[in-house]
């Protein structure tokens, strides 16, 4: 007696999994038994073609993909995940992600996905922008022999410059990296401003009968002043350094009038802006006489006598108030 099998309950069907196809043969019902069948565990991201209940024989073809994990930093974030896309495009448009044309995507739009891919997206921005730019005009000085010396006359108001530049920026995720001047236009010139300052000399004469020109207090003594000045305030002493006299000189700590210099009085000027013989207070040092004069000191200059050689040289050199009182101390007057 010879037994005949019924083969019609075999089913013949290609399985891909991850790539690889295979033909095989089955007697499962389902997709799921043939999985099971077939040793093919799924995990919580991997994918099947077809639905685990449909019944095997609906299928000629069932293809299995197990999901890799990858890296993916996108918009300032990095996230791990799991995917089944097999190339890098496949995976943005699965996470939702929108490229603009400008965008970098690292490795490629068409790269296959492979286990640890780190997949990069860099946010390109590139802007077009304008921008004004004001140039400062420069202070240009002139002589001018028309004006008394120390005056000054705006010959020319200036104007800043106004420069349109047309920038590109290119941002990488939000930062700046480069940028880049297109063009650049005049929109104004830059006019610099010119002042004229005086060099003409004017010599004022002081005399006893010069009229006061202010009244001030000093040290709890009120007096008259025929000019202020400011002047450059420097000291000196009888020796060698500052006279190139020693002290058996027959002129050693003679003045120039003829007084014997004395500390807290004697002042070396240049008599064509202070006369000889007057007083005159400094802002800050008392009051002086002068009595004395220099090759060097020449103008608004001012020479203190001081005793010691190291006090001169410790006063260095300062500028000052100088107030032009007269032939006589106000204190005696």
């Amino acid at each position: 007696m010879v037994t005949l099998f019924n083969l019609s309950g075999v089913k013949q069907l290609e399985l891909i999994v991850d790539g690889n196809s295979e033909m095989i043969e089955t007697k499962v019902e389902t997709i799921e038994e043939l999985l099971v069948e077939q040793g093919i565990v799924l995990g919580t991201y991997d994918r099947v073609s077809a639905p685990l209940r449909d019944d095997v024989d609906l299928h000629e073809r069932v293809t299995v993909t197990h999901a890799v994990p990858i890296t993916l930093e996108a918009d300032r974030q990095t996230i791990e995940l799991h995917t089944t896309a097999s190339d890098v495009a496949e995976l943005l448009r699965e996470a939702s992600i929108q490229l603009e044309p400008l965008d970098i995507v690292k490795p490629g739009l068409d790269a296959p996905i492979r286990s640890g891919d780190h997949i990069r997206i860099t946010r390109i921005d590139k802007q077009i922008v304008e921008e004004t730019e004001i140039i400062p005009y420069n202070i240009v000085s002139r002589e001018d022999r028309t004006l008394s010396r120390g005056k000054e006359k705006v010959v020319q108001e200036g104007q800043p410059g106004v420069t349109l530049h047309v920038i590109e920026r290119v941002y990488r995720d939000g930062q700046l990296a480069e940028e880049r001047t297109l063009a650049s236009h005049s929109q104004q010139e830059v006019t610099d401003k010119i002042i004229a300052h005086g060099t003409r000399s004017e010599v004022m004469i002081l005399s006893a009968s010069s009229p006061n020109v202010q009244t001030v207090t000093r040290e709890g003594i009120t007096f008259g002043v025929k000019k202020v000045i400011e002047a450059t305030l420097t000291a000196y002493d009888a020796g060698i350094e500052s006279t190139g006299k020693t002290e058996d000189h027959p002129e050693y700590g003679v003045t120039y009038t003829g007084t014997i210099v004395e500390e807290g009085r004697t002042a070396a000027v240049d008599p064509k802006v202070i006369p000889f013989g007057w007083w005159i207070y400094i802002e800050g040092y008392g009051f002086r006489r002068a009595e004395d004069k220099g090759s060097a000191i020449k103008g608004n200059w001012i020479d203190i006598y001081f005793d010691s050689y190291d006090d001169a040289v410790t006063f260095g050199k300062k500028k000052g108030t100088v107030y032009i009182i007269g032939p006589d101390h106000p204190a005696e007057s």
